[in-house]
């Protein structure tokens, strides 16, 4: 188990089968299989699947910013436009800091098919905050 393995073991991440190639304050890129698990009625990926591997990004990327000064960072808000639509093979999704402030981050994420095309694009603002109890 990787030191921040904690982040994802049991949760929802851990579910659709999201996994990490790139993890930092400055950068996030996570893959997620497209499968019958994320898939909505029709076959195609459901857009919420799409919103949680962007929240995911934004969320990680922002509490390693922050972890340092004993804090979390939580989604607040979150946009996101599905372009297009997948079936099947892995998404993969690439989130960089707007702004990174005191105790607000904004993140832009991109998520991309196999070939390289945007399937959504999302803005995720985070809250900065002290970790709930329990």
């Amino acid at each position: 188990m990787t030191q921040d393995a904690f982040l994802t073991q049991g949760t929802l991440v851990e579910h659709l089968g999201i996994t990490f190639s790139e993890q930092s304050g400055q950068k996030v890129v996570a893959h997620m299989p497209v499968e019958a698990r994320v898939h909505q009625p029709f076959g195609i990926l459901h857009g919420g699947a799409s919103v949680v591997l962007a929240e995911t990004v934004a969320s990680i990327g922002a509490y390693l910013n922050v972890r340092e000064r004993g804090m979390v960072a939580v989604g607040l808000e979150i946009n996101a436009n599905h372009l297009r639509s997948v079936a099947s093979g892995t998404v993969t999704a690439t989130g960089t800091p707007i702004f990174q402030g005191r105790t607000t981050e904004v993140w832009h994420i991109e998520i991309k098919n196999e070939a390289g095309k945007m399937v959504c694009v999302s803005r995720c603002t985070l809250a900065v905050i002290v970790p709930p109890t329990g």
